[in-house]
């Protein structure tokens, strides 16, 4: 069974930084999918960030050039470095793991940009 916990979001100013983790336990492979989604208050979930392997990325236009995702293998850890935020990046923040016909979600971490 895979689980997803993710951790470093909150409440940070328009222009700052954070940088959100996502701790999988469970058999994790590279060869899967994972990634960041994210959902705003009335709005749908969207796909954020997203490894599909060791050398492709794909990222939101919204966000290009601002964040950055990344993973570390020995401590099945992928992070999501988000720079230059803005308001309109408010919003809940997921973790995505898609096995073939498993997908998993991890709890959300709420990330809130305001002055």
């Amino acid at each position: 069974q895979v689980q997803l916990v993710e951790s470093g979001g909150g409440l940070v100013q328009p222009g700052g930084s954070l940088r959100l983790s996502c701790a999988a336990s469970g058999v994790i492979s590279n060869f899967y999918p994972m990634g960041w989604y994210r959902q705003a208050p009335g709005k749908e979930r969207e796909l954020v960030a997203q490894l599909r392997s060791a050398y492709s990325t794909t990222y939101a236009d919204s966000v290009k050039g601002r964040f950055t995702i990344s993973r570390d293998n020995a401590k099945n850890t992928v992070y999501l470095q988000m720079n230059s935020l803005k308001p309109e990046d408010t919003a809940v923040y997921y973790c995505n793991y898609q096995a073939g016909v498993n997908n998993y979600w991890g709890q959300g971490t709420q990330v809130t940009v305001s002055s």
